[in-house]
C-alpha cells in the first residue's frame, strides 16, 4: 500500500511574533517494512535557519528558526510512503513475558535500537502501581509475552473510554488512568507504564493511521489525524500495538517517530518570542493512492 500524507499545522497569533524556534518530528521512518518513496516539510514564513538531523532514537528531527515577525505560522509536511509490514506476531509462539524481561536485563546494548530504553520510567511516563497491577492481570506465570501485551492492549480498549475533552497533553498519566478517559496519547502512555512496571520493555510511537468514512460517506479532505500506539520489544524487533483501536499495527498505521513518551517525539515543539492569545489548527490527510485514481 502507497500512501500519500499531508500534515499541516498552522499558528495564528494575536500579536506580532519576533522570534521562533521549532523542532519538527514530521518525517515517516523508513524500515521494518516501510519505505519513504518522497518527503518535503515547508515552513512559512521561510526560515532563516534549518538543520536536519537525527535524535537519538533515530527519528529525523528538523530544526527551524524564523527571526522576522510575524503573525502566522504554517508547518506543512508531504509524504509518499509504501507500507508493507510483516505480520503481527503470533501469540502463541515466543518467549514468556517472564524469559523476556529476564533476556533484557542481560543486555548490554544501548544503542538507539536498544530495549533497555524502553525500560525506566521517563518524563510522561512514571512507574503507577496502579497501573503495574492493572496490567499484571495480562500476564499470568509463565504467560507469553505476546499474548499478554495483545491482552492489556484490548483490556484497555475495553475499559477507557476516548474522550477529546477529558484529557490535554498536559495530563498527568495517574489522573487519566483514574478518569479511565483520554486520547491515543494517554492510553498509550497507560500502556507502556503497565508494561514497564512489569520490567518488559515499551516505547510510545507517533505516526498516522488512515480513517475509513461511514460507508456511502466521502472522506473530507483534512479530516484525518495524528496518531500514536505502543512498541514491545520481543525477538530482536519492535512490534506494534494499538491499545486505542484495540488491534496490532498494521499497513493502516504509517511511524513517523518513536521514543520513551510522547515528550520524545512531539510532531512540532519549540518556543515563541512574542504575548497574546494564538489558535491552532491542524489538518492531517492519509490517502492510499488507489483512491487518489
Amino acid at each position: 500500500m502507497i500512501y500519500t500524507l499531508r500534515h499541516l499545522t498552522a499558528y495564528a497569533y494575536r500579536n506580532t511574533v519576533g522570534h521562533a524556534l521549532c523542532s519538527l518530528r514530521l518525517t515517516p521512518q523508513s524500515g521494518d517494512g516501510q519505505e519513504v518513496l518522497s518527503h518535503a516539510i515547508t515552513v512559512t514564513p521561510g526560515p532563516e535557519r534549518r538543520d536536519d538531523a537525527r535524535d537519538f532514537f533515530g527519528n529525523r528531527a528538523v530544526t527551524v528558526t524564523v527571526t522576522q515577525p510575524h503573525r502566522s505560522f504554517r508547518i506543512e509536511a508531504r509524504s509518499r510512503v509504501r507500507v508493507e509490514r510483516p505480520a503481527p506476531p503470533d501469540p502463541a509462539t515466543g518467549p514468556s513475558w517472564e524469559s523476556l524481561r529476564e533476556a533484557v536485563l542481560a543486555s548490554r546494548d544501548l544503542g538507539a535500537e536498544s530495549p533497555l530504553h524502553g525500560l525506566a520510567p521517563s518524563r510522561r511516563v512514571p512507574l503507577v502501581p496502579e497501573v503495574s497491577d492493572y496490567a499484571r492481570e495480562s500476564f499470568p506465570p509463565g504467560g507469553g509475552a505476546v499474548a499478554g501485551a495483545l491482552d492489556l492492549m484490548q483490556r484497555i480498549r475495553r475499559d477507557f473510554s476516548f474522550d477529546g475533552g477529558a484529557t490535554d497533553v498536559a495530563t498527568p498519566l495517574a489522573k487519566s488512568f483514574a478518569l479511565r478517559r483520554g486520547v491515543c496519547q494517554d492510553f498509550s502512555h497507560i500502556m507502556i507504564a503497565g508494561l514497564r512496571g512489569l520490567g518488559l520493555p515499551a516505547a510510545y510511537v507517533s505516526g498516522y493511521l488512515r480513517t475509513l468514512p461511514p460507508p456511502g460517506m466521502k472522506r473530507l479532505e483534512g479530516a484525518d489525524a495524528s496518531h500514536a500506539w505502543v512498541a514491545l520489544w520481543c525477538e530482536g524487533r519492535w512490534h506494534g500495538f494499538d491499545p486505542t483501536n484495540g488491534i496490532a499495527a498494521g499497513n493502516d498505521h504509517v511511524v513517523v517517530a518513536r521514543g520513551r513518551d510522547y515528550a520524545d517525539v512531539a510532531p512540532v515543539s519549540g518556543i515563541i518570542s512574542g504575548s497574546g492569545a494564538q489558535t491552532l489548527r491542524v489538518a492531517v490527510d492519509v490517502v492510499p493512492e488507489d483512491e487518489e485514481a
